[in-house]
């Protein structure tokens, strides 16, 4: 939905399965990494693919399996760090986490970790103040990445703060935060809305700003579309109809 929301054309490849709705995640089935492979293959072979965004990949073997088959890919890749869905369900184990590290960080072209995940990935405490999302963004550069994208979306402040580091300079993304509920599928979207930007020929600062925009107004929309009862999710088509 974002890709289309956003002008461009994304190809999907199938890592897992979840049967969820707007208040939980009920059951996960891990596609086996022989059918991961072909389909990774299958849109490599066909199609010209500029940017790739990574989301939930659920194990170790998938994580290698991923990393392994864009080994040759030249093009940038966003690396959203799935961990832990809304309503709080786990969607990585533990011993995934140390596979993500490995395999895939240090192919990222940018990372972006919400105020938990950033936690688990340093082994630390959450980031409370700027400050410590800033340091923590720093630590994580270390791990392999060109950049990473420190989301602020946990904080409890009045506004929204997001970090762009990459070793050479900080920039900050600032947003009002939203009094809603409906904010399923914000991470998600966020990353393929920067990956959109990138494929779009902007550099990652406009990227990001631009995506950081999009994902504002379509969590301000959010409410209107009444799905679900739980944590509904964000208006992708905002700016096309109410």
């Amino acid at each position: 939905k974002t890709f289309s929301a956003l002008g461009v054309y994304g190809a999907s490849v199938i890592t897992a399965v979840t049967a969820q709705n707007t208040h939980c995640v009920t059951a996960i089935h891990p596609i086996p990494t022989d059918i991961i492979s072909k389909q990774i293959d299958a849109v490599l072979s066909d199609l010209k693919v500029d940017v790739i965004k990574i989301g939930m990949l659920g194990m170790s073997e998938v994580i290698q399996c991923v990393a392994e088959n864009l080994a040759g890919f030249n093009g940038s890749i966003v690396l959203d760090p799935v961990m832990i869905s809304k309503s709080g369900a786990a969607l990585l184990p533990t011993a995934a986490v140390e596979a993500i590290k490995t395999y895939l960080i240090p192919r990222a072209s940018l990372l972006t970790p919400n105020i938990p995940e950033a936690a688990i990935l340093l082994k630390t405490r959450e980031a409370v103040k700027d400050t410590e999302m800033r340091a923590q963004g720093k630590k994580l550069l270390t791990l392999g990445t060109n950049a990473v994208l420190m989301k602020g979306g946990h904080q409890s402040s009045q506004y929204c703060h997001d970090w762009l580091i990459d070793g050479n300079s900080e920039h900050e993304f600032t947003s009002e935060r939203i009094n809603t509920k409906n904010t399923h599928g914000t991470g998600c979207s966020y990353s393929a809305a920067i990956a959109a930007g990138l494929a779009t020929g902007h550099s990652l600062e406009t990227a990001i700003h631009r995506a950081h925009g999009w994902l504002h107004q379509a969590i301000v929309e959010a409410d209107s579309l009444q799905v679900g009862t739980g944590y509904g999710p964000v208006h992708h088509f905002h700016r096309y109809w109410q």
